[in-house]
């Protein structure tokens, strides 16, 4: 986890001011931020509201994706919907019913948008707010039992002082509003475990308002603190994503491939590194900004051999595949013979979309853990790859498809 955990400071203090999380955490909404680049998806940030509402302790969620958060009756069309918007980069807005730490479930508006960079479009981050729906459980308590008896009777002591003798004709926005906020301020009582987890739970429009205003204060806060990085990030895409990064839906699929490997693309100048795996940077000691747009001789030093680097261009003129033995060299100048296996990848039109090249340090003493020797070990991460690669090529692959 500690090797994630750097990644997920270098999310954060690489883009903004390091005095980020402070503003951020001065804000009363309850709020994630995960970033589709770093391996799983993780949340990288989580708000004092979203700890509250949740019972989890920032430890608990800093690193695991949101997916910890649904349980059996989560709707799993919503979470598809979510997933698709994540595909196409977009915002969605959406009821969701999620789970607490202790294992209640409650409803909640779920209001997820992309933060791009400001340089080159490219989606960096998502939001989500979540506001928990209570309107429903408003109206249920205030209906009548079976004796005739006010359901009202049934819940906290605070609603039955304001609330014991109402009728649904006094139930107005105003007292649901203002019950809505006594909820928040005292933490979400088990009251509200009352709710009918089975069918749909719509948002008031008093909800979907303060879902959206959380929105527009996060991301005022975070192009806030970009400027003073120089790294600016904005709420809309600000230009086009520049050709030779890939949409946050393929890099979410890389990500699960856990074994050294980058992708190049042969149609920039220089054919840059366009992804660059987790394993990637524990292998080399450098920082995922450090490295993509750079050319892989980067990692080349003064006793590389030169016709083991022109080998590996022969192979990418004509288009094939090649494994070589290289040595090459860390960040902290510290050499390793790297067994490095390259091969084109094409879309689903039959082109070459990229290149995979996957390495393996010659000297690690689990290079051989999952039993597979080296040139299957590389040649199950290079299938892997096709497949990301043209699955998503048909709607949402690289940025050129």
């Amino acid at each position: 986890m500690e090797p994630q955990l750097g990644l997920i400071e270098q999310s954060f203090n690489v883009r903004y001011s390091i005095r980020v999380r402070e503003a951020l955490d001065e804000l009363p909404d309850s709020f994630t931020i995960a970033d589709p680049c770093i391996s799983g998806h993780p949340i990288v940030f989580a708000s004092r509201g979203f700890l509250k509402m949740s019972g989890y302790s920032t430890e608990e969620v800093v690193g695991r994706n949101g997916r910890i958060f649904q349980g059996p009756k989560t709707n799993r069309r919503a979470v598809m919907e979510i997933r698709e918007a994540i595909r196409e980069e977009r915002t969605v807005q959406i009821s969701l019913l999620n789970y607490r730490k202790d294992g209640s479930p409650f409803w909640m508006f779920f209001h997820m948008c992309p933060v791009f960079s400001k340089e080159d479009g490219r989606v960096i981050q998502f939001v989500a707010v979540q506001v928990p729906i209570l309107r429903k459980q408003r109206r249920r308590s205030c209906g009548f039992g079976r004796n005739g008896v006010t359901l009202c009777e049934d819940v906290s002591g605070f609603r039955e002082t304001v609330l014991g003798s109402c009728r649904r004709e006094v139930c107005s926005d105003s007292v649901l509003e203002m019950d809505h906020l006594q909820a928040m301020d005292f933490g979400f009582g088990s009251d509200d475990r009352e709710l009918e987890v089975g069918e749909l739970c719509e948002a008031s429009d008093v909800e979907k308002r303060m879902a959206a205003t959380a929105i527009n204060n996060i991301l005022s806060v975070l192009t806030r603190y970009s400027e003073l990085t120089g790294r600016l990030v904005c709420g809309k895409r600000c230009c086009m994503a520049r050709k030779g990064f890939l949409r946050s839906s393929l890099i979410i699929s890389l990500g699960r491939i856990k074994q050294s490997f980058v992708l190049t693309d042969p149609h920039l100048p220089d054919m840059p590194i366009v992804y660059a795996s987790d394993a990637f940077l524990r292998l080399t000691g450098y920082a995922r900004h450090e490295v993509l747009g750079r050319n892989c001789r980067f990692l080349s030093g003064v006793d590389t051999d030169v016709s083991t680097i022109f080998q590996i261009k022969e192979s990418i003129l004509t288009e094939q595949a090649c494994r070589v033995r290289i040595l090459n060299y860390r960040k902290d100048k510290s050499s390793f013979w790297n067994l490095l296996h390259i091969s084109p990848v094409r879309n689903a039109s039959g082109k070459i979309a990229c290149y995979v090249g996957v390495q393996i340090d010659e000297g690690c003493s689990n290079q051989d853990k999952h039993g597979l020797s080296p040139e299957l070990w590389q040649r199950s991460v290079v299938g892997a790859v096709k497949v990301a690669v043209r699955s998503l090529s048909m709607g949402a692959g690289t940025s050129k498809s």
